[in-house]
C-alpha cells in the first residue's frame, strides 16, 4: 500500500500537535494581559479562540476561577487540548470544542471575556474582532495578540510575506482605531518579547519539523514546508525591530 502523501495542512498540524505552543507567546506575556482584566468570578464565562493545544488556557484557568471554552478548527488539536485539561486538573471548569473562528458557535451576549493568541491574523484583524464582539456581554473583555507593525516603516519583504501567508499587517495605531469603531473601549497594547518567537516558538518547532522530516524524507512538500518555516525564522531574525506580535486589550462598549 503506499504511503499517504502529506498536505500543507498535515504537515502544519504534525509539526504543532507535539508543541506547548502553537505560535510565539509566553507565560509572562498572558499574565501579564491577564494582569488588565477585573472582575473576574467563578461564574463567568471565557472563551479561547484558536486555543491550540491549549497553553495559555493552562494560564488563564489557574489566574481564574470562571468556565472556560477552548475553540480550534483542528479536532487533533483538541484533543490534545482536553487531555492536558485532565493532566492538569481543569477538566471540570474547561472544555474543548471543534469550531470555526468567522463562525462562532455560541449564544451571543455570552462571554466576560475572548481571549485569542497567534489567531486572529489568519481570519483579519477587523474582521474577527467585528464578528466576536456580538458574542461578548456588556462591559466583556476582548485580549488578542496580532503580528503588527511597529514602526513607521515597512520593508516590502517582510509584507510579501504575510501577504502571501494570508495576513496582511497593521499598525498598532490602526488596530487600536478598528477596535474602537466596532464597538470598544481600547485599555491597552504591547508588544511581546522576541524570545517569545525564537526560545518559545521558533526552536521547538525546528526540532518537531526536524523529526517530521525523517518519515517524509526526500517529499517534496516536505521540502517546501522546511523551506517556508526556515524562511520565517530567518526573516524575523533580520526585521524583528520592524514587526512583532502585540497584545490588544480592550473592553465591550455597553450598548443598553
Amino acid at each position: 500500500m503506499n504511503r499517504k502523501e502529506p498536505t500543507m495542512i498535515d504537515l502544519l498540524i504534525d509539526t504543532h500537535l507535539s508543541l506547548e505552543r502553537q505560535g510565539p507567546g509566553s507565560t509572562e506575556s498572558t499574565e501579564m494581559a491577564l494582569g488588565f482584566i477585573k472582575g473576574l468570578s467563578e461564574t463567568s464565562q471565557i472563551a479561547d479562540l484558536g486555543c491550540g493545544t491549549g497553553e495559555e488556557v493552562i494560564t488563564i484557568a489557574k489566574k481564574t476561577k470562571g468556565t472556560i471554552t477552548g475553540l480550534d478548527l483542528f479536532p487533533s488539536f483538541i484533543d490534545s487540548f482536553t487531555k492536558r485539561m485532565i493532566q492538569n486538573g481543569l477538566s471540570d471548569r474547561v472544555k474543548g470544542v471543534v469550531g470555526d473562528m468567522t463562525n462562532l458557535p455560541f449564544e451571543r451576549n455570552s462571554f466576560d471575556l475572548i481571549w485569542s493568541e497567534g489567531a486572529i491574523d489568519s481570519i483579519g484583524f477587523e474582521r474577527g474582532i467585528s464578528h466576536w464582539r456580538s458574542f461578548l456581554k456588556n462591559e466583556g473583555y476582548l485580549v488578542v495578540t496580532c503580528p503588527s507593525w511597529l514602526t513607521s516603516e515597512k520593508p516590502e519583504v517582510v509584507k510579501e510575506f504575510w501577504e502571501s501567508a494570508g495576513s496582511s499587517l497593521n499598525t498598532v495605531d490602526e488596530n487600536i482605531k478598528a477596535l474602537v469603531e466596532n464597538g470598544y473601549r481600547y485599555i491597552a497594547s504591547f508588544t511581546i518579547p522576541d524570545e517569545c518567537w525564537t526560545e518559545n516558538y521558533f526552536i521547538p518547532r525546528s526540532r518537531s519539523i526536524a523529526l517530521l522530516s525523517e518519515k517524509y524524507e526526500e517529499n517534496e512538500t516536505m521540502k517546501t514546508f522546511i523551506d517556508q518555516n526556515r524562511y520565517e525564522t530567518e526573516l524575523f531574525s533580520k526585521y524583528s525591530m520592524f514587526y512583532g506580535y502585540v497584545f490588544y486589550i480592550a473592553k465591550a462598549i455597553r450598548t443598553n
